[in-house]
């Protein structure tokens, strides 16, 4: 069976991005090289981040894509091979993978949902700014450094203590 993505040229669009192994804290020990990655895709293939958070293991983001483009697929791989160019080898390689000459830092795949109106956004950025409170990596939302929620807070789209029990 093929798997069929969502396509909808100019669409915004909610990801799960994970490393292939779950164990490892790459993401956020090499939080530069992620973010390198992404703004020279960005640069190149232009898109709009509408939230974003990174975990130690996987990344939770919302795009907007530039009216007439769905190719989603394109940049999540310029920026996972982008990062990966980065890092040392010798994390363990299925053989299938190994036989293509792939690396094994990611899932091959990622997950994404078609964001279908103003409540499914909103309700997708607030699922995004409190997943490292979810995974226990924060007491509060805005603890956790590599979050788009800061840049809400700033803007005034969210107050200091949204989400903060205290």
């Amino acid at each position: 069976m093929r798997y069929r993505r969502a396509n909808a040229a100019g669409g915004t669009y909610f990801f799960t991005v994970n490393l292939a192994d779950r164990s490892r804290r790459l993401l956020v020990d090499r939080i530069d090289d992620l973010r390198a990655s992404v703004s020279l895709v960005k640069q190149r293939h232009p898109f709009e981040i509408r939230a974003w958070v990174v975990l130690p293991d996987h990344l939770h983001a919302i795009w907007t894509l530039p009216a007439g483009d769905a190719d989603f697929s394109t940049r999540w791989a310029l920026i996972k091979a982008g990062f990966s160019r980065h890092i040392e080898r010798g994390e363990w390689i299925g053989a299938s993978r190994r036989a293509k000459g792939e690396r094994g830092l990611w899932q091959k795949r990622f997950w994404e949902h078609q964001i279908r109106d103003e409540t499914d956004l909103q309700r997708h950025v607030d699922y995004v700014h409190f997943n490292p409170v979810k995974h226990g990596h924060a007491a509060r939302a805005t603890d956790w450094p590599f979050s788009s929620i800061h840049r809400s807070i700033r803007t005034g789209d969210l107050a200091e203590d949204w989400a903060a029990a205290d």
